[in-house]
């Protein structure tokens, strides 16, 4: 157990509707995997990386702590400062043993992310478990499992990034063949924006649904900047929005891609300050909904979100993200 390295404030803190949703109550996981890097020759990165979690922790103090339940199953933070739970491990495999390609499924993800038996726990459980495995070549892994009410992917790596101070696959002859197809006053949209529209529209022709059946997209928005003033840089909670972009399978499969293209951009605009407060404001009045959407899709973009810029001494990881598929989908708001 890893606690902050200095005395921290014992206080409850409510976490917002935005965290306190029904569908984040639920452990998240992610892997990093870190060269050999011979200008960190001797130094031992489960030492640093334990130390600088402990520093950390001193100004993150509410990931040291613990949820509680309140009245209407409302959850708040104990800072309680116990810790979190710190895993040492050493493997004898090297790192070139992964593969070439690093992406999940991982081969021993429960070696290389144990799970603590009656860590896993939504109430007083630890928030946040981390396992740092050295291999025998010299390189590393670094993986860990938070519990999503906590934070979300930009706020993890803001608080992985306070603690360190892959080869992509870009496709970009294919993008640029999806961007011709693109009516004009569409011309300025994301790749994001692009793949999500093709999946949608190509998913829902394989699947063959009654025309008439309604089909949807969910994407996830980071919702700080949203705000006005936009949330403070240091804010590490949750502030995403999932909105959803519907049409019916006959008008996705038979219109042109710029139809679901532009569902897809209007989804994603209608996410303003006011669509923020109406769902925090839904999460109170509905008792936080919790519904799983039939002929769904959710897609999440977190090339930018910064897994692999956080650097503990060795430089970069060369894979940083999610451990694991996400197999389960379950959307609080439709």
């Amino acid at each position: 157990m890893i606690k902050p390295a200095k005395p921290t404030p014992h206080e409850f803190k409510l976490l917002s509707d935005i965290d306190d949703q029904e569908g984040l109550r639920f452990h998240i996981p992610v892997i990093q995997f870190y060269r050999n890097n011979p200008s960190m020759q001797g130094k031992d990165p489960v030492k640093i990386i334990r130390e600088a979690l402990a520093k950390t922790l001193v100004f993150y103090y509410p990931f040291a702590g613990r949820l509680r339940e309140g009245p209407n199953r409302k959850l708040m933070v104990e800072c309680t400062g116990e810790g979190i739970l710190f895993i040492e491990a050493d493997a004898d495999v090297t790192l070139e043993q992964f593969g070439d390609a690093l992406q999940p499924p991982f081969p021993c993800l429960d070696e290389l992310l144990f799970d603590v038996p009656g860590s896993s726990g939504v109430l007083n459980c630890p928030l946040l478990l981390v396992q740092v495995t050295r291999l025998k070549c010299g390189s590393f892994l670094f993986a860990l499992r938070l519990n999503h009410t906590m934070s979300d992917a930009p706020g993890l790596v803001q608080f992985m990034s306070a603690v360190g101070n892959p080869p992509r696959v870009t496709c970009t002859h294919q993008i640029s063949a999806l961007r011709k197809l693109v009516p004009p006053h569409l011309s300025h949209c994301s790749t994001f924006e692009i793949l999500t529209a093709c999946l949608w529209k190509c998913r829902t022709i394989a699947l063959q649904p009654d025309p008439t059946e309604e089909m949807r997209i969910i994407c996830i928005v980071n919702a700080r900047e949203k705000f006005n003033p936009p949330l403070p840089r240091g804010y590490y909670g949750n502030g995403f929005a999932f909105p959803v972009a519907v049409a019916t399978a006959g008008g996705l499969s038979k219109n042109p891609f710029g139809y679901a293209l532009e569902l897809v951009r209007k989804a994603k605009a209608d996410v303003t300050e006011e669509y923020m407060r109406s769902v925090s404001s839904l999460m109170v009045t509905k008792g936080r909904p919790h519904f799983t959407v039939v002929r769904a899709y959710l897609v999440s973009d977190l090339r930018r979100a910064g897994f692999e810029e956080v650097d503990f001494g060795w430089g970069n990881a060369i894979y940083g993200g999610a451990a694991k598929e996400a197999k389960l989908l379950i959307f609080p708001i439709s």
